[in-house]
């Protein structure tokens, strides 16, 4: 008899001290914040190309620089407000020289006597490139670099910034005229330089290199991420002698394999292969997109052959292009919720190649909306993590990751369960 009242208590009483929900996974959207996909915001003109959470923008630093210590910032704030309004966020990057262009440098360097080689590029592109070694180089792009710091770090509009400032495009490297770049002093600067400026908005630099690279300083310790350029076309390791430069193999060389752990992986797209990514046909040497992603723990990639709202593209390939696609950066699927005796014990797991690279701040809805200390930044792919925190022990609880810029998307779980832009977990 004793047993049986025991039996009775258990199946009366103990499903209420402990709740226990399994979520059911649901793929998250192709265009959640700082990853997928990103068109030049001044090439997209229209809505309905690929979804995208976030736009790039080039300014040469003549679009900045007015004089030793003062900057114009309206064409930087044009832009990261015209992102802004359609909810997205920016990346950026400032550069010295591009070829066809020849008023990248402010008029009030060249008259103070910045020495510049003139040259024409393979296409026959007139180049201006400058001194870099030079003080006046180096004042003004440290001028520049510290007031870019300034003024936009930790800014919600921002999403991230390449580093810029030296080479063509600003991309670190003056091909085919490499003795224009700039030496490993003064790229050791400048990444220096912007540790020192940006110590809440990640950067991103072009090249991994360890202590032996033969071109690049060793950025091995820095704070700085990186972002592939000539992503699926020389990412990954092909084993071929005169392929050593490829993303994947610098990365190996330079032991920098586990660095996405703690710092981001961007980049762009080839854009010899717009035409032909995420169909069945393939251009040159392009090579598997979704190995190349695996690899590099990539978050984020240029590309204008996709995202363009003036163009269409046939179902098959946006069908191809999602699958792909949401397969970068994070995806966080909360997989259970368990309350007992006041206690919310929440699992998230992360089903994609990178973490979630800022700490948005996570909050509950357990009567009133609970800010809570959790940290995205700690859930690794494969490795899932337990969240927990007192609440009520009866009523309903959500969970959700507001987009700290005003009107931006928020980040959404990979769950299905969503109620007004809350995820219920009781």
């Amino acid at each position: 008899m004793k047993c049986i009242r025991s039996l009775i208590y258990f199946a009366l009483f103990v499903p209420f001290l402990l709740q226990a929900r399994d979520l059911e996974y649901a793929p998250a959207p192709v265009d959640n914040p700082l990853k997928g996909l990103v068109p030049y915001a001044s090439e997209w003109k229209k809505e309905g190309g690929f979804p995208h959470s976030m736009e790039f923008r080039y300014f040469s630093l003549n679009d900045l620089m007015r004089g030793w210590g003062e900057f114009d910032w309206s064409k930087v704030e044009e832009s990261l407000e015209r992102s802004k309004a359609s909810g997205r966020q920016s990346i950026f990057r400032v550069y010295l020289e591009y070829p066809g262009k020849t008023d990248c440098l402010p008029e009030f360097l060249l008259k103070e006597g910045m020495k510049v080689t003139r040259w024409k590029d393979n296409d026959g592109k007139d180049v201006v490139s400058p001194d870099y070694a030079g003080s006046i180089a180096q004042r003004a792009i440290h001028e520049c670099i510290e007031a870019l710091g300034q003024k936009y770090d930790g800014d919600p509009r921002i999403g991230f910034v390449t580093a810029g400032m030296l080479g063509l495009w600003g991309e670190w490297h003056s091909y085919p005229r490499t003795e224009l770049m700039a030496s490993k002093e003064v790229q050791a600067g400048v990444a220096e330089a912007f540790e020192k400026s940006f110590l809440k908005t990640h950067v991103l630099l072009r090249y991994p290199a360890g202590e032996d690279d033969w071109a690049y300083a060793d950025n091995r310790k820095t704070r700085l991420g990186y972002h592939d350029d000539s992503f699926a076309w020389a990412t990954i390791d092909t084993g071929k002698k005169g392929d050593e430069w490829f993303f994947v193999p610098k990365l190996k060389k330079a032991g920098l394999l586990e660095k996405w752990k703690s710092v981001p992986i961007g980049g762009e797209i080839r854009p010899e292969i717009w035409p032909t990514v995420f169909t069945e046909k393939k251009t040159g040497q392009e090579q598997n997109f979704l190995q190349c992603v695996e690899q590099s723990h990539v978050s984020w990639l240029m590309d204008s052959g996709l995202t363009s709202g003036d163009k269409k593209h046939d179902e098959e390939r946006i069908k191809r292009a999602r699958e792909v696609v949401s397969k970068m950066g994070y995806e966080l699927f909360v997989s259970e919720a368990v309350s007992k005796e006041g206690t919310l014990t929440v699992t998230v797991e992360n089903r994609g190649v990178a973490p979630f690279y800022y700490d948005w701040p996570v909050e509950l809805r357990a009567g009133e909306v609970i800010k809570t200390k959790w940290k995205l930044t700690e859930i690794l792919p494969g490795a899932p993590i337990r969240w927990t925190i007192q609440v009520p022990e009866s009523g309903e609880v959500a969970i959700r990751v507001p987009n700290p810029m005003e009107g931006g998307r928020d980040l959404k779980f990979a769950n299905k369960g969503y109620k007004e832009g809350w995820l219920q977990l009781r």
